[in-house]
């Protein structure tokens, strides 16, 4: 499926998600009243004194991320983020880094959370507790020193930003000026970060080598006023100011990009790692694992994870042939794919046409919303192209707003290869990126006024994906798709957990995985294009399905638990109440909800 590029748009309102927090607290019932005033006194004060603590480490990681990694917090929808800088990607900076997080995670420590609960701050202590935990295991992959993706890489980030720049203004134009001035340092610094790799024994597959020069030479082999940074003249055309930038891309920024371009090449290729798998690299095992537990913010073993993924690829197997045999008569899953794939109603004839066809689900998604959600994001969701650098090597991917509302949030759609896309899958793809999915989830958390910043840094990818897949499947329940989309949203769910510890842990040949991604009716370049994806980020698809069936798991118990006293906005109300938790947190936080409402509360 497609990605999120950091991972947020808007709705529940404070008063409401403040009510929903008090839903969602222990009841007197379950909490056995204070013995006397003073004791109650004692134990608000406790729990204020707490409360204070959590609060003051959330503000400062904050803070200090926002300094630290300014491209990252601009992605999270941090509006006041230094505009004359960028991060320092040294590996002394990260050590400083890290010191800080030590610092932090031992404060957490020592902090109780039990005497949180009901409270704003019983959420941030999550938050800010998961991304630290996550971070430090992370530490065992040294991922600073094989740092190239195509997927979400610096070079994809640089181009985001620049459409983002502030400018209009003498002091945003020299402020400009400076962030930019400084990219040849950054790119320098990256060279020198993948050399370190290469003597510790960390390198990154050559097939990601391979999918990155072509983006590279985006930037380089055309004119400056050209090249994706140029967007940064987008919304100020001040010929002084223009003149500066082109002559700052000229002059300092492209010739630091091909010393980059040239070194991949030259140098880094011939040393890159022929495996595929995360497992080639030291310590490897550990660094999936620890993957995986960033991603899902669960443990599990790899070797459980597949059987997962093998029991959901079954079971959707067995629906999408049941309803392939009602709609078209297929007589078998072969058949049906092929069928799928050969009928050229099934696919676009234009660019413009994919767009259209996208824009006009997004717009009927929309309509039936309040029939399904309380309440809806305040932003707009806009559909762009990917740019035309990266179009080749790119997934679509959403783009939340920002926290001011300066600007709609972006779904950027992949157009090439139109030809080949289905209108099935197309279905599925905008249903699970905007409407009841990304978009949605996204919106509703920029809306709750009671969550701390730090949420915006701290979302947990398996909640996050795990709605995205869960709306897949709500959106048929909207009545939303056509009969190749019912058949296309049960193609692919679970190959994820099965393909990608098969790629990383398993020994799985590149002609396997891309037979195994056929299978499930994207054959051809799409499944290059997933066993591309997969090598870049390890573990990472496995999030879908992980936090899905966490989801699902939690409405049925919801509806065997409630009976006719089930909501479905309600129970959409206490999933999204209070963002992208972890998957322990929301399954404490629908629990509770649960028996609030079981108890007539």
């Amino acid at each position: 499926m497609p990605s999120i590029r950091i991972p947020a748009p808007r709705t529940l309102r404070g008063a409401r998600i403040g009510a929903m927090l008090s839903i969602l607290t222990l009841s007197l019932a379950a909490t056995p009243a204070p013995a006397s005033a003073q004791a109650g006194a004692s134990s608000t004060a406790h729990a204020d004194s707490v409360a204070a603590r959590v609060t003051a480490v959330a503000d400062e990681y904050v803070r200090e991320y926002k300094a630290t990694f300014p491209e990252n917090a601009i992605f999270s929808g941090f509006g006041d983020v230094r505009p004359d800088r960028l991060s320092d990607n040294s590996l002394a900076a990260l050590a400083a880094w890290q010191r800080k997080e030590d610092a932090w995670a031992e404060e957490l420590g020592r902090i109780d959370a039990r005497a949180l609960w009901g409270r704003p701050e019983w959420v941030t202590y999550g938050f800010v507790r998961e991304a630290i935990d996550a971070s430090r295991q992370m530490r065992v992959c040294r991922n600073e020193l094989w740092g190239i993706n195509h997927m979400s890489g610096w070079q994809n980030t640089m181009s985001d930003m620049a459409s983002q720049q502030e400018v209009g203004s003498p002091e945003a134009r020299s402020r400009a000026l400076r962030r930019w001035g400084d990219l040849p340092r950054y790119v320098d610094t990256e060279i020198a970060n993948l050399r370190e790799g290469v003597r510790l024994g960390y390198t990154a597959p050559r097939r990601l080598v391979e999918l990155l020069i072509p983006q590279i030479d985006g930037y380089v082999e055309v004119p400056p006023d050209s090249s994706p940074l140029a967007a940064v003249l987008k919304n100020d055309g001040t010929p002084e100011f223009r003149a500066a930038f082109l002559a700052l891309v000229r002059d300092s920024i492209n010739p630091a990009l091909r010393r980059y371009r040239d070194f991949l090449a030259n140098e880094y290729m011939a040393k890159a790692r022929e495996a595929f798998g995360v497992s080639a690299n030291p310590n490897g095992r550990a660094c999936w694992e620890a993957s995986f537990r960033q991603y899902t913010s669960l443990t599990r073993t790899p070797e459980e994870t597949s059987r997962l993924g093998e029991a959901t690829v079954a079971r959707y197997e067995r629906e999408a042939l049941e309803e392939g045999r009602r709609v078209f008569g297929a007589e078998g899953l072969a058949s049906l794919r092929r069928r799928l794939d050969e009928d050229p109603r099934n696919h676009f004839t234009s660019r413009e046409e994919l767009v259209q066809f996208t824009r006009e689900n997004i717009r009927h998604a929309r309509e039936v919303m309040p029939r399904y959600f309380n309440h809806l994001p305040r932003a707009d969701v806009v559909v762009e192209p990917i740019p035309a650098f990266m179009e080749a090597t790119a997934s679509s991917n959403y783009q939340p707003a920002p926290q001011d509302g300066s600007r709609p949030a972006v779904f950027a759609i992949k157009l090439y290869g139109f030809e080949r896309q289905q209108r099935g899958t197309a279905e599925v793809t905008a249903f699970h990126e905007t409407y009841p999915g990304h978009h949605l989830q996204f919106g509703a958390a920029q809306g709750i006024g009671e969550l701390h910043r730090v949420s915006q840094l701290a979302g947990n990818g398996a909640y996050i994906e795990g709605w995205g897949r869960y709306a897949e499947t709500l959106a048929e329940e909207m009545e939303l798709y056509s009969p190749a989309g019912r058949i296309a949203r049960r193609m692919w769910p679970g190959h994820g957990s099965v393909l990608d510890p098969g790629i990383h842990l398993f020994g799985w040949t590149r002609e396997q995985a891309e037979a195994y991604v056929g299978s499930a009716g994207r054959p051809g370049a799409q499944a290059r294009a997933q066993v591309d994806r997969v090598i870049a980020l390890p573990a990472q698809l496995t999030s879908y399905d992980t936090g899905s069936l966490e989801i699902f798991a939690l409405r049925e118990r919801a509806q065997r638990e409630l009976g006719p006293r089930f909501d479905l906005k309600a129970f959409h109300d206490a999933v999204l109440a209070n963002g992208a938790v972890t998957l322990p947190m929301l399954r404490e936080q629908v629990e509770r909800w649960i028996d609030a409402r079981k108890a007539g509360r």
